[in-house]
């Protein structure tokens, strides 16, 4: 099979080191790709969002399924584009993937579905946003409507926080969410859907916060384990009924059935499960520990879901626990400083994986950093504790100036 991967980041890296296992990999390209992609397949320097240069170059290479990392292509319309040339696509449409690209639709279809989620109210702009809060005197979730790469939300502590939080996300500009905000452990579940049909992945937890004990700015995700504890496979299992399966018919009685990965976002409260988000896509750094756990053909399953096979898929996983760290740049998750020279790859273990997220080659062949999330180092053992032990000892082995880390990924599951 020849494959067309779209996106240049960690979550790439890790598909297309899954993707080019498979016995029925026959060529692989990536759009755009990085340094760490170019070593699974070739990399081709088309932005993930030209949808014509995508299908020309498919059309070109004869590629047989076309598979979609990051969002932004897939809200912007490109799995019409090569519905329209009969060019299998794993990934939403643009009305079923609105369900990442407006948070405000997201909370509407969730409503409408009986999905359980928090309490929201939904703004025009940020001056309306602001009139409701301070009238309110409360302290909400701030959500702006659109794509924002991870950082479009604001957890406030205080009623002057949510105000601050509100002025902060205007600059998105559009529509303004406020949720209620809820207490809980925060879990990760995605599904490979089809239609109406949903099948779980193993649950993992991501740390978004930069800094260790959740301080800090959110941030795109600082590290992810899988398997979640909070949330065992029978449990996710069970939960497909009532965090997929609605929203699901919704969707498909819009008009819009949804085909691709769907992410969950949990908050697992004293009164029960409440949804938090949902991504139109693989998550990004939960992708990078369940990838390494899985055992299954990735490349079979995902032909099989852009197709409507899912009765065909059984899904088996490896032993153990993995450990995914994040390394981002100085600066992130601002403006990040790009072009410090990074170090120590060269120097890990066997058994452990670096994904590139936010990499160059600099003009004398250098790697260099070239993003916000530079590196997500990935480490898979028998236990926890053990998987955070040998991801954190190769830390140690790598550098680039400025270098951020958090040094709690997993610790609390792991106590």
């Amino acid at each position: 099979m020849r494959v067309l991967l779209i996106g240049s980041g960690g979550r790439e890296h890790a598909l297309a080191w899954k993707i080019a296992q498979s016995p029925d990999c026959e060529q692989l390209w990536i759009a755009p790709g990085n340094p760490g992609t170019a070593q699974f397949g070739t990399n081709v320097d088309i932005a993930g969002d030209d949808a014509a240069a995508i299908v020309g170059l498919a059309t070109r290479e004869r590629i047989d399924l076309v598979v979609v990392g990051p969002e932004a292509p897939l809200v912007a319309g490109l799995a019409e584009v090569c519905d329209a040339v009969d060019l299998p696509i794993f990934g939403p449409s643009s009305g079923a993937a609105q369900i990442e690209g407006s948070k405000a639709f997201a909370k509407e279809i969730m409503f409408e579905a009986g999905v359980p989620t928090a309490n929201a109210h939904v703004f025009a702009d940020a001056v309306a946003a602001l009139e409701f809060a301070r009238a309110d005197g409360g302290v909400w979730v701030v959500k702006a409507d659109g794509l924002a790469a991870g950082k479009g939300v604001i957890v406030p502590d205080t009623a002057a926080g949510t105000l601050a939080a509100i002025a902060e996300l205007a600059t998105f500009g559009g529509r303004v969410v406020l949720e209620e905000k809820l207490s809980g452990v925060e879990v990760s579940l995605l599904a490979l859907c089809a239609g109406e049909r949903a099948i779980p992945l193993l649950a993992a937890q991501d740390h978004k916060r930069l800094g260790a004990g959740d301080s800090g700015p959110n941030t795109g995700g600082m590290g992810a384990y899988a398997p979640a504890p909070m949330l065992p496979a029978t449990e996710a299992a069970a939960l497909v009924d009532v965090v997929f399966t609605p929203i699901l018919r919704a969707l498909a009685a819009r008009g819009t059935p949804y085909r691709g990965i769907l992410y969950a976002g949990l908050m697992l409260t004293d009164v029960g499960v409440r949804v938090l988000e949902y991504n139109a896509r693989f998550g990004d750094p939960e992708t990078q520990a369940l990838l390494p756990l899985l055992k299954s053909d990735l490349l079979d399953v995902l032909w099989r879901t852009a197709n409507g096979d899912l009765p065909a898929i059984t899904l088996e996983w490896h032993d153990g626990v993995a450990v995914c760290v994040v390394l981002a740049a100085a600066q992130y998750p601002s403006v990040p400083r790009t072009g410090d020279i990074i170090t120590g790859l060269d120097d890990l273990p066997a058994e452990v994986l670096a994904f590139h997220a936010g990499t160059a080659l600099d003009e004398h062949g250098q790697l260099v950093t070239a993003g916000g999330r530079v590196l997500g180092i990935t480490a898979v053992a028998p236990t926890l504790r053990e998987a955070r032990q040998r991801v954190y000892a190769a830390i140690e082995r790598i550098h680039f100036d400025g270098m951020q880390v958090r040094d709690d990924i997993g610790l609390r599951s792991e106590q």
